[in-house]
């Protein structure tokens, strides 16, 4: 899986807010369109994206299909942050010290 795939997907507002209410519960079209005030159309469009980028995937029941976030999209995105976090967490935040790596040595 590619981050920068993952986090384009979700970068729409609209497509965040369908995935949110996926981790809810899973939903069709039409439900995601009730709930969110927009088209069955847009939403279909918007889940497109999510699909092509394996971030949700569909079940069909019937004529419907309903949709679910990827579990491996979800882990891998947890995995990402929490890898972000540590290596802000270890990031030396001392302000009087400059880390520029093109700095010269004795340079103020």
């Amino acid at each position: 899986m590619e981050l920068e795939l993952l986090m384009k997907a979700l970068g729409e507002p609209m497509r965040l807010r369908i995935f949110c209410l996926l981790l809810e519960r899973k939903h069709c079209v039409r439900s995601l369109s009730k709930k969110l005030g927009v088209t069955e159309s847009a939403v279909s469009q918007h889940l497109k994206v999510m699909r092509s980028a394996g971030v949700v995937y569909g079940e069909k029941y019937g004529y419907h299909t309903h949709y679910l976030p990827a579990q491996e999209a979800v882990d891998f995105l947890a995995e990402a942050f929490c890898s972000m976090r540590t290596k802000s967490l270890e990031l030396d935040r001392d302000m009087s010290v400059c880390q520029c790596e093109f700095r010269k040595e004795g340079e103020v």
